[in-house]
């Protein structure tokens, strides 16, 4: 398994906690994720929080990208977010397994 760093601050912090765990395994994408944290807060909406979420990660991914292969940020998110919405309009794979 070749698993990521965790970060310094999410290391130093005793009530950080683990959002999402994505894998690339036997041909398919698996993942694991932890809902249900800021509906129970009552400050925000799920919905809201995982889009916030998701949008962050896509920005920095497009910042990796920048500094790994000079690519534009702001023309990779554009695209992620293209191909995003491309997949959730017509999936690619249908999601399966089980939340607990």
């Amino acid at each position: 398994m070749k698993e990521l760093s965790i970060p310094v601050p999410a290391a130093r912090d005793p009530k950080s906690m683990e959002m999402l765990r994505v894998w690339v395994a036997e041909q398919g994408l698996h993942c694991s994720v932890r809902v249900g944290v800021y509906e129970d807060s009552g400050r925000v909406s799920e919905e809201k929080a995982w889009g916030i979420m998701l949008a962050d990660i896509a920005r920095h991914v497009s910042v990796a990208l920048e500094s790994r292969s000079g690519l534009d940020p702001a023309k990779t998110v554009e695209s992620i977010n293209r191909c995003l919405q491309e997949e959730l309009h017509r999936p690619s794979s249908a999601v399966k397994g089980g939340f607990k």
